[in-house]
């Protein structure tokens, strides 16, 4: 465990059914293993899921949550992890946390999913950024109108991952791009490897909605280097030529952003969120870590 996170395990998930869903208690309860920090996961029965926040800063991803994705899940075609039930801190839990849909599939490389896969994640951020967003405000931390309250941070962890000038050209130029000046957009902004169910290797569901808000639609575009590869890239950009040069720019800033403070941060801790954010400067910058 990181510093800071609440534990949680199978007999505190099954109490806190048996106290505030009793109509599901009984169901066989499994720890479900993965490489997000954010929420633990167990598997409730065969159709459910169990999403408990174990970090401060997700602790009100299950009341957000529980508005968003109802809100996008009838506009996207895919599975989304569709939430059934909102659970109360308890004296042993101190969060809201949630019973949801389970998405069936698995997350996998690009590599080794379709060839098709740009194209779906393409359609996946259009319908998605179609979702009628009139009134709503500017919600999304990846996609907010500017990003350089965070300049002398990111320079600072750019320089602890190696100081590549190449990588201060990406975040100066995603600095100077125009800002994003139409109505905001419904954004998942969270686009990586984790996040991202295949069944048989096509596209077929969207987890962790955590991230979500209203933004700048860039947020969505930096999947195209935080999971997808170079080919594949090539083929998305083509799939979303409404966009121009300064939003491709934003979202160079922002996958850049992700990947350099997550990088030191769980270099030592978490291996699957470092290599994430390894692979995606890999993909900004070739060779940055030579």
């Amino acid at each position: 465990m990181l510093d800071g996170e609440t534990a949680t395990d199978v007999s505190l998930v099954d109490e806190l059914i048996r106290t505030q869903f009793p109509r599901w208690h009984g169901l066989p309860i499994t720890e479900v293993v993965h490489g997000g920090t954010s929420h633990a996961l167990y598997r409730l029965g065969d159709d459910l899921a169990v999403r408990l926040p174990r970090r401060e800063w997700a602790r009100d991803d299950a009341a957000k949550e529980a508005v968003v994705v109802p809100l996008v899940a009838q506009h996207v075609q895919v599975a989304v992890p569709e939430p059934l039930a909102l659970g109360e801190p308890a004296r042993d839990y101190p969060y809201q946390w949630s019973v949801v849909r389970w998405v069936a599939g698995e997350t996998a490389p690009v590599e080794e999913t379709a060839e098709d896969t740009p194209l779906r994640l393409a359609a996946l951020i259009r319908a998605l950024h179609k979702v009628d967003a009139t009134d709503r405000p500017w919600t999304a931390n990846r996609g907010r109108l500017d990003g350089s309250d965070h300049d002398d941070i990111i320079r600072d962890h750019i320089a602890q991952v190696g100081g590549d000038p190449r990588l201060v050209t990406i975040w100066q130029d995603a600095l100077n791009a125009p800002r994003w000046d139409q109505p905001g957009r419904w954004l998942h902004a969270d686009l990586h490897v984790g996040n991202l169910i295949f069944t048989g290797g096509e596209l077929t569901g969207v987890i962790d909605w955590g991230s979500a808000g209203v933004g700048d639609p860039a947020a969505d575009l930096m999947t195209a280097w935080l999971y997808l590869d170079e080919r594949g890239r090539k083929a998305f950009q083509r799939e979303m030529g409404e966009y121009d040069d300064a939003a491709w720019a934003r979202a160079q800033g922002w996958a850049l952003h992700l990947a350099v403070l997550a990088l030191p941060y769980y270099r030592d801790t978490n291996r699957f969120l470092a290599g994430i954010a390894s692979r995606t400067l890999d993909q900004l910058c070739p060779g940055w870590d030579d």
